[in-house]
């Protein structure tokens, strides 16, 4: 594999988030895809909208031949509409995403870490991230330290503690 940069996203960049935003829904069924406006409807836009406004929005890439291969963000989310991992107003919310052919490599998980990194040195205690049950992801999250805190028919909420 070609050499990975791992840095933080720029402004300029902030579109692709849209793009990793679908392909970070899991879709179970290959052959039935989510339409891709479901990214439109405001309980999955909240991950993106005006991404870089608010204070607690942070944002790692990884880049291969400078193109841009996925990344993880945070946010904290309140206010009418919540996200599927959100504990308080206080904790960040975490989502990763990585375009299919960069999956399976590592990159994930290093994406993680880097970010996990990076809120605990912004003084964050905690970390939270919503995932469905049936989402592969959910072994490298455990991994990482995340223990699952609620569970519903569908998904988790885990929370993993930075301090």
């Amino acid at each position: 594999m070609d050499k990975i940069l791992f840095r933080k996203i720029e402004k300029v960049e902030y579109e692709i988030l849209e793009d990793l935003l679908y392909e970070l829904i899991y879709q179970e069924d290959q052959n039935n895809l989510i339409p891709r406006e479901i990214v439109n409807s405001p309980e999955v836009r909240l991950y993106i909208d005006k991404f870089g406004e608010r204070r607690d929005d942070c944002c790692l890439v990884a880049e291969i031949n400078r193109k841009i291969a996925g990344a993880v963000w945070a946010r904290v989310l309140s206010g009418k509409h919540k996200g599927i991992g959100q504990v308080d107003n206080q904790t960040p919310e975490l989502s990763i995403s990585l375009f299919k052919e960069y999956r399976g490599k590592g990159i994930g998980t290093h994406l993680m870490k880097e970010m996990l990194g990076l809120l605990k040195a912004k003084g964050y205690p905690q970390a939270s991230l919503g995932v469905q049950k049936n989402n592969y992801a959910i072994n490298l999250y455990k991994k990482l330290g995340f223990k699952v805190i609620q569970k519903d028919q569908e998904g988790y909420v885990m929370l993993l503690k930075l301090r």
